[in-house]
C-alpha cells in the first residue's frame, strides 16, 4: 500500500487527494473544496459582523445638528433653511435609532422630509454630502425609473434593495438607514380624474409608495425580482427607515402666485401681499400646492417636514464655482496638477461662465458643462507637452465657448 504524501493532504482536514473531489495547492500546503467552502462561510460571517459593527451608533458619537450643518457648509454654498430641516432630521433619526421602550411608552415617530427646488439648487448635493457624514447605510435612488407592479420598469421595492446593498445586505443594519428618493415630482398624479387613463408611472406609484413611507414589513427581491423570480425575497421593516424626497416641481411657482393672489389689482388688494418676493415663490410653498401639483395627499401625509431651496443668484454661482471644498475649479486644478501643470484663472473668467450659466438657465449643475466646453482643448492638448503652468484668461474663454457648438448645454 502506498502512503500519500503529506502535500498530497488537506492541511485543515487531513483528507487525501483521492478522497477530495477538488485539491487546491498552495506553497506550502493544500486545501480540499469542503474547508474552502467553509473558510468562505466564515469570512462572509466575519465580513457582516465587521459591517454591522461599523454601522452601530454611540450616543456620544452623535454628531449635533450644528456639527451636521458645519459639515454642509463645507461643500454646498447657501440653503441654509434646508440645511437646518437636513441636519435636525438626521439628528433626530440617530435618537430614535437609540430610543428604548421607557416606562411613559413614548414612541418617537420618524418624520420624512420633502424638498423643494428648482434644478440645479444643490438637492442631490445636499443628500450626497450628508451621506458623508452620518453613519447608517445610505442610498440614493431616481423616482423617475418607478412604474406600478406589473408594468415595465422597477418596482418600488427596489428601493429598499438598493438600501441592502448600501448595508452588504444587512438587514438589521438597513432598517434604520436612510433613503434619499429623487425626482419625486415626476410621479405627480398626471390628470385631476385619475379614471382618464392609466396613470402607471404617476399616481401607482405614489399609491406603492405609501407603504415604504408609513413602516411596514416588506418582502425584497435581493436582486431585482422581474429577472430573478424564484429567489428568497428578504423582509425588510421599513419602520425605522428615513426618507428624504426631492424634486424641482418645475412650474409649481404659478400655483403658489395663483394661492397668493399676487395678480389682484384695485382698492381690495390686501397691504400683505405687496411685501411677497416675487422672485422667489417657493419659500411660501405649502402641502396645499404640493397637492395641486399632483402628489396625493396620503403621500403629503407622510412627508410632513416641507423645506425648499431658493434660486441661485449670481453671486451665489460665483462662490459654488470656487469656494467648496470639491469646486468646479478646485477639481480642475487637481486634475492639471496630477499632469505636473499649475492652472490658474483670470477672475473675468468666473464672471464670464456664471453669466453664460445664467443666460442658458442651467443654475449651479451647468457650471461644470461650461468649465469643460472652456477647457476641453486645453486637457487635450497639455498633458503630452512640456508647459508647467497654465493661465485661462477671459479672452480665451471667450473664444473657446464661442467657437464651440453650445445648443447641448441648454438640455444639460
Amino acid at each position: 500500500m502506498i502512503m500519500a504524501r503529506n502535500d498530497d493532504k488537506c492541511s485543515f482536514c487531513g483528507k487525501t487527494r483521492k478522497d477530495a473531489k477538488l485539491m487546491i495547492a498552495g506553497i506550502s500546503g493544500n486545501i480540499c473544496e469542503s474547508c474552502s467552502e467553509q473558510a468562505y462561510d466564515i469570512v462572509l460571517q466575519e465580513k457582516q459582523h465587521s459591517v454591522t459593527q461599523s454601522f452601530q451608533i454611540d450616543a456620544k458619537d452623535f454628531p449635533k445638528p450644528g456639527d451636521i450643518k458645519r459639515f454642509l457648509d463645507e461643500y454646498v454654498i447657501g440653503q441654509d433653511d434646508a440645511k437646518k430641516y437636513l441636519s435636525v432630521a438626521v439628528y433626530n433619526h440617530y435618537k430614535r435609532l437609540m430610543q428604548t421602550v421607557s416606562k411613559d411608552d413614548i414612541e418617537i415617530e420618524k418624520s420624512n422630509i420633502i424638498m423643494v427646488g428648482a434644478t440645479g439648487t444643490g438637492k442631490t448635493l445636499l443628500a450626497r454630502t450628508i451621506a458623508k457624514k452620518i453613519r447608517v447605510p445610505f442610498c440614493i435612488v431616481d423616482a423617475t425609473v418607478f412604474t406600478e407592479a406589473g408594468y415595465v420598469g422597477e418596482d418600488i421595492e427596489s428601493i429598499l434593495t438598493r438600501l441592502l446593498q448600501a448595508a452588504d445586505y444587512d438587514v438589521k443594519s438597513a432598517e434604520r438607514g436612510i433613503v434619499f428618493i429623487d425626482e419625486i415630482d415626476k410621479i405627480a398624479r398626471k390628470s385631476d380624474n385619475p379614471s382618464i387613463t392609466r396613470d402607471v408611472s404617476g399616481e401607482g406609484v405614489q399609491q406603492g409608495l405609501l407603504k415604504l413611507l408609513e413602516g411596514a414589513v416588506v418582502n425584497v427581491p435581493p436582486q431585482g425580482g422581474r429577472k430573478h423570480p424564484e429567489q428568497r425575497m428578504i423582509a425588510v421593516d421599513t419602520k425605522n427607515i428615513l426618507f428624504i424626497c426631492g424634486g424641482a416641481f418645475d412650474g409649481i411657482e404659478k400655483k403658489i402666485a395663483r394661492r397668493l393672489n399676487t395678480h389682484v389689482v384695485g382698492y381690495t388688494v390686501n397691504r400683505d401681499k405687496q411685501v411677497i418676493d416675487t422672485n422667489d415663490f417657493l419659500k411660501y410653498i405649502t402641502p396645499t400646492d404640493l397637492k395641486s401639483f399632483g402628489l396625493i395627499p396620503e403621500i403629503i401625509g407622510r412627508l410632513p417636514i416641507l423645506t425648499y431651496l431658493s434660486s441661485l443668484d449670481r453671486d451665489a454661482l460665483k462662490r459654488i464655482l470656487t469656494e467648496p471644498k470639491n469646486s468646479i475649479i478646485k477639481q480642475y486644478r487637481k486634475l492639471f496638477e496630477m499632469d505636473k501643470i499649475k492652472l490658474s484663472f483670470d477672475d473675468e473668467v468666473y464672471d464670464y461662465i456664471v453669466d453664460k450659466s445664467i443666460e442658458f438657465k442651467l443654475g449651479a449643475r451647468g457650471l461644470r458643462s461650461i468649465v469643460e466646453v472652456i477647457m476641453i482643448d486645453a486637457m487635450y492638448e497639455m498633458p503630452s507637452g512640456m508647459q508647467r503652468s497654465f493661465h485661462v484668461t477671459l479672452q480665451y474663454a471667450r473664444g473657446n465657448f464661442e467657437n464651440t457648438d453650445v445648443n447641448r448645454l441648454k438640455i444639460a
